[in-house]
């Protein structure tokens, strides 16, 4: 396939991650397509317009364009999304009329696929899916999603051509609770840029953001139950050896529990006494990053699940050690004991001690720190763009799959 038609409707590679709908789904398509233009490939994003001041056309770089399709009014809540699905297939459809030449379609998410699977049998093109988020797992661990979702991704999973899964983990969820076939389904893991995201000197890091020598645990992610940044909150609690160690919150509130999250969480930081000793830092450039991982000992992950977790493998590549919980793609990315460690459950007492431990013993600290390091430089975009080329090309001379 040498034309690909991606598919974000509900959120944009333009936009800041960090809050609102925006996260490590605007970095995936951002940079995967960016490698797969590198490699000589045409993809046009296609994205929900929200606001009327940006170009209908943007021009990222050579082989990588974003079309802003207008579908609904522009300041619609990620709820009120599945009623626009529709019209936002009707004019990528449109487009792809219009300009042509497209030879095959890469939606991500489940707003995305179903946009997909309807323009998959209009167009007779081939669908590649990336879930990123699965219903059915969020659901175990208390994040209840609407039946209509999981109805709607199973549907999904089961018309695509191919599925992307970024874990074998998630590989497994996908038949396991979509009845997903598994000889359609192709892991490919994202990557990490590795001319961003490296080891530096952590005192010139907390040089330029003014931080001391304590202890310094980060959290990176937008404020959600879904991210457990009340148990990062009660981790620096737990940490009774280091009253002078600081929690780093990078991050902005998301979806309708937003503000009454954020007020829970103050409440929290409050209540424990801890308003000298967090801090709350906006949503930064994805490119500005590498300096809050630089600066601290110990990344805080404590997700109730993650289908991948890129947050942990920048922070990895940074050479910092990722205390996370031990659930989907976490798995993936750290190894207990060596890079970092895995906590079953969410217990902020248990990720203290792990953080605990790094602090106390500073050489074990930097060996786990060289090994994260070098364990990130398995994960490369150009890695994950040249496994979508070949997937794409292998895929391109099959007959489409039937829906079942």
């Amino acid at each position: 396939m040498n034309r690909l038609a991606v598919l974000s409707l509900h959120t944009s590679p333009l936009v800041q991650p960090g809050s609102g709908d925006s996260g490590g789904m605007n970095v995936y398509v951002r940079e995967l397509i960016s490698a797969f233009a590198r490699l000589g490939r045409e993809s046009t994003v296609f994205v929900r317009r929200t606001d009327l001041t940006t170009p209908e056309v943007v021009d990222v770089e050579p082989g990588f364009r974003v079309v802003h399709v207008t579908a609904g009014a522009l300041n619609l809540s990620k709820e009120e999304l599945p009623e626009v699905v529709d019209q936002f297939a009707d004019q990528v459809a449109k487009w792809i009329r219009q300009h042509g030449d497209f030879d095959g379609l890469l939606a991500n998410y489940w707003l995305s696929g179903l946009a997909g699977h309807r323009l998959k049998h209009e167009l007779d093109l081939p669908l590649t899916t990336v879930f990123h988020t699965l219903a059915r797992v969020k659901a175990e661990t208390g994040d209840i999603e609407p039946q209509r979702r999981m109805d709607a991704e199973t549907t999904v999973a089961r018309c695509s051509d191919i599925i992307l899964a970024n874990s074998e983990e998630e590989a497994h969820q996908l038949v396991d609770l979509y009845g997903a076939d598994i000889s359609r389904i192709e892991i490919v893991p994202p990557g990490v840029d590795h001319s961003l995201f490296s080891p530096g000197d952590q005192q010139e890091a907390r040089n330029a953001i003014g931080l001391n020598g304590d202890p310094v645990l980060l959290f990176v992610g937008r404020i959600q139950p879904l991210k457990g940044v009340e148990v990062a909150i009660k981790t620096l609690a737990n940490l009774k050896k280091y009253p002078n160690a600081r929690l780093i919150i990078v991050g902005g509130s998301s979806g309708p529990e937003g503000p009454s999250t954020e007020e829970t969480i103050w409440s929290l930081v409050n209540q424990l006494e801890l308003v000298d000793r967090v801090i709350f830092i906006p949503p930064q450039a994805h490119h500005d990053l590498c300096m809050w991982y630089r600066s601290a000992d110990v990344l805080i992950m404590p997700s109730r699940s993650e289908s991948f977790g890129l947050v942990a493998l920048e922070a990895a590549a940074c050479g910092i050690p990722v205390v996370a919980s031990d659930v989907g793609g976490l798995r993936t990315l750290v190894d207990h004991g060596q890079t970092g460690f895995l906590v079953e459950g969410r217990s902020s007492e248990d990720f203290a001690k792990y953080s605990s431990m790094l602090f106390e013993d500073p050489i074990k600290a930097a060996e786990m720190a060289v090994a994260a390091a070098e364990k990130s430089w398995s994960f490369t975009w150009s890695a994950t763009a040249e496994r979508l080329r070949n997937i794409c090309d292998s895929r391109a001379s099959q007959a489409l799959v039937e829906c079942s």
